[in-house]
């Protein structure tokens, strides 16, 4: 009996000693030097007029972020960039492809048509709420997430209104950036109603997409290098992206 709660103890004494030893993996922490951007891209049928456009204005975003491009010393040598773009749309289920994922965009390729194609419904909230969990992933200390979109919430499963909210609740509270664009598109009654703020909120006219979104890196730059402190649209930005134009064709005014 004694040489069995010999062995016993000699066990329990090896097992803690394991479990006092075991290595303990940390919460990966946030990259200082990085900001990343996410763009989400709508990728539904009512797109297909202003789809090339659109997808030269991903593409152009990217290219600002270039070590050559326009206005890049904003950036200095000091920070890391990379960019992710994913298209979503509904149809036979929510839709969510990755185009790029976290691409240094000195490397990028450009998007075409053969990788993407307007089609589906609008699941906007799910959407949102995928892009917000992979930036979480992600874990950047900066990041500027812009969603393009042409139309309103029509057709999301996993996330109510309330879920995309929480979610973007979540990347406010962390200092990231949300923007949202409406391309040739003026109502943002999605947008206010998951807590986006109007200064944030921007309506681009067909034709200014382009010149928007390199404006837009531009002033992602500039908050990732902390030269500002958030992404926001002002009147000058309005005024070049036909906001006023894009509300009157819409019906907005």
């Amino acid at each position: 009996m004694k040489l069995i709660h010999s062995i016993i103890a000699i066990a329990a004494g090896a097992a803690l000693a394991a479990t006092a030893s075991a290595k303990v993996v940390p919460i990966k922490p946030p990259k200082e030097d990085t900001v990343q951007s996410y763009i989400l891209l709508d990728r539904t049928g009512s797109m297909s007029n202003i789809w090339d456009e659109a997808l030269s204005s991903v593409n152009a975003y990217a290219d600002s972020f270039a070590a050559d491009a326009p206005g890049a010393e904003i950036a200095g040598a000091d920070i890391k960039t990379s960019v992710t773009v994913a298209v979503f749309d509904y149809q036979d289920g929510m839709q969510f492809d990755v185009l790029r994922d976290k691409v240094d965009p000195s490397t990028w390729k450009t998007i075409t048509n053969d990788e993407a194609n307007p089609r589906g419904m609008t699941p906007l909230f799910d959407a949102i709420g995928k892009i917000i969990t992979r930036a979480e992933a992600d874990n950047p200390e900066k990041a500027v997430i812009v969603i393009m979109t042409d139309g309103l919430e029509n057709s999301s499963k996993e996330f109510t209104k309330e879920g995309a909210k929480a979610a973007l609740d979540r990347a406010e509270a962390r200092g990231w950036e949300v923007i949202f664009l409406g391309a040739e598109f003026a109502s943002f009654n999605d947008a206010e109603a998951v807590g986006m703020s109007s200064s944030k909120t921007m309506a681009v006219g067909q034709g200014r997409m382009e010149s928007s979104m390199d404006s837009l890196a531009q002033k992602a730059r500039a908050y990732g290098k902390g030269a500002a402190p958030a992404v926001e649209f002002n009147a000058e930005d309005r005024a070049a992206a036909d906001e006023e134009g894009v509300k009157e064709r819409q019906g907005n005014n």
